[in-house]
């Protein structure tokens, strides 16, 4: 069993807050407060690794990458690992942030519903 927030990583988790890309702050206003319907946490960890936004209703992570992570072997292995907690992964380039922030929007709002379509009787 995994455990979240670990106590070892908080000053980790509040570093990656208080050093948020100018991609992470744009989103987040989107996000917080539960504008899309869903509440979402911010540098929330699970395991060993810390996702950029998570909605636990749904088990969505939300990662925004930079062109360091392009074929990059870590990130393919945390999102084997959230996969295998049934956490789906989301990723964005920063470029679609700065460019196109209704698009991801609208992609983040059409799987929150496809899931919530999914888990409905």
């Amino acid at each position: 069993m995994f455990l979240n927030n670990k106590k070892n990583q908080k000053s980790v988790r509040r570093d990656l807050r208080n050093g948020a890309t100018p991609q992470e702050v744009v989103l987040w206003s989107r996000l917080k407060h539960s504008q899309l319907g869903f509440k979402f946490r911010r540098q929330f960890s699970v395991g060993n690794y810390v996702m950029d936004f998570y909605c636990p209703q749904k088990r969505l992570a939300i990662e925004i990458d930079g062109s360091q992570h392009i074929d990059s072997e870590p990130d393919r292995k945390r999102t084997d690992f959230l996969n295998a907690q049934n956490i789906q992964v989301l990723r964005f380039w920063n470029n679609e942030i700065d460019t196109n922030i209704a698009g991801v929007l609208l992609k983040i709002c059409t799987l929150l519903e496809d899931t919530e379509k999914a888990t409905t009787p």
